[in-house]
């Protein structure tokens, strides 16, 4: 089938939850993709950065063969190896205790917002149960999560939303502090807010919400979703900052394109959650989890963290150079290979414009152009994708650049 073919159909029988652009993608390898047409286009939104080895690596597709030929599924009432390796990993390569596996990066929130709350009432009392998130913040569609998330265009449409979050502005103690009351128990926040707008957080603003969590008996979660997994040069964004989280929240890129959700907590934390306080059939499955293993050893073993600091630092530089030839760009934004660039002007129109060249980014708000290009990109495919986007922005905002 061609991109009509397969579009009409989906218009017929798929929900209509996502606004989709009218091409269907069928093959991908490395930072390229292919649509049903025949196009070529190179990927700088990674699948929302879920991608970051590119398309089909060839480690994790390999053990997706091997494990499928092996076993798909049991349950959890057995030890699954796969899942026991990748746990290992990732325990032994960050500054948590212990895992718990899921299917994305809401249901990981989920479980770090009852992990918080069954913590907060065996530690801090029984009407402890309130999370202070941020302004911004994006960490997931399910109920509690959408709730957790301080946007509210994400909450129109599903009153009542259950209680027990509040929502303070990102980068601002004073108004962290102000919100702590005797309900609290944990503040929840992404090092770098990708769905916001592409914001990062300030290093002294996250060092001293660590002080005030350690002051006040509360727990720090840092959703890792998107910014997590070497996105930002560094393996886990909270080791740039040198604060460590109580809980932290993985999904996107941790199995190189299956789908997986982790939620890592310290001992002490992850302690409160006894058997039967929380589970998930398909969580960390043995395909997934052996897909996990290949994406996180490549991830430690190809230089990716590495590559995905200098490239973002070379990247920012480039687009800076477009912000200061085009009076309509306002800043950049972001940290590593998580980098947004702000606008006067329609950001959805040079997408795609974009994208009619051969160069697939994505939009936020309107006005915000985001890039998460895989980890292994290089220089001569980052100098591509911007030679392609100041054409679109000349062709969009109809002028030369300075």
């Amino acid at each position: 089938m061609d991109n009509a073919a397969i579009v009409a159909l989906g218009e017929k029988y798929v929900m209509r939850t996502y606004g989709r652009y009218p091409v269907a993608l069928v093959h991908g390898e490395g930072t390229r993709v292919w649509d049903a047409d025949g196009r070529e286009y190179l990927d700088f939104v990674g699948g929302l950065a879920v991608n970051s080895l590119g398309h089909c690596h060839p480690r994790v597709v390999a053990a997706i063969r091997e494990q499928a030929g092996k076993l798909l599924h049991c349950s959890n009432l057995y030890w699954i190896e796969p899942q026991v390796e990748l746990a290992r990993l990732l325990v032994e390569n960050s500054a948590l205790d212990k895992v718990f596996f899921c299917n994305s990066g809401a249901e990981a929130n989920e479980g770090a917002i009852k992990l918080a709350r069954k913590f907060a009432k065996e530690h801090r009392g029984p009407e402890s149960y309130e999370i202070i998130t941020m302004r911004r913040s994006f960490h997931g569609r399910t109920l509690a999560t959408l709730t957790a998330t301080g946007q509210e265009k994400f909450h129109r449409g599903f009153a009542p939303l259950p209680p027990g979050f509040r929502y303070v502005p990102f980068n601002d103690l004073a108004s962290l502090r102000a919100a702590v009351g005797p309900r609290t128990c944990a503040v929840m926040l992404e090092p770098v807010q990708g769905e916001g707008g592409v914001y990062a957080a300030n290093k002294d603003y996250l060092q001293a919400v660590r002080a005030l969590c350690d002051d006040e008996g509360l727990l720090l979660i840092f959703d890792e979703v998107q910014c997590g997994l070497g996105r930002t040069g560094y393996l886990f964004a909270y080791q740039y900052y040198g604060v460590e989280p109580d809980i932290m929240t993985l999904a996107k890129a941790l199995a190189g394109g299956v789908p997986i959700g982790a939620m890592l907590a310290k001992e002490k934390v992850a302690a409160s959650f006894a058997p039967g306080d929380h589970a998930s059939t398909f969580g960390g499955n043995p395909l997934a989890t052996a897909a996990g293993v290949a994406a996180f050893k490549a991830l430690l073993e190809e230089g990716l963290v590495d590559n995905a600091r200098v490239m973002g630092e070379y990247f920012r530089g480039e687009l800076e150079k477009l912000v200061r030839e085009f009076p309509q760009l306002i800043e950049v934004r972001g940290r590593g290979l998580l980098l947004g660039l702000e606008m006067d002007g329609p950001a959805d129109a040079v997408v795609a414009a974009c994208m009619e060249r051969g160069l697939l980014i994505n939009s936020l708000h309107g006005h915000v152009l985001r890039f998460l290009p895989p980890l292994n990109v290089t220089k001569e495919e980052i100098d591509q994708a911007v030679a392609i986007l100041k054409d679109a922005l000349q062709e969009v905002l109809g002028q030369k650049a300075n």
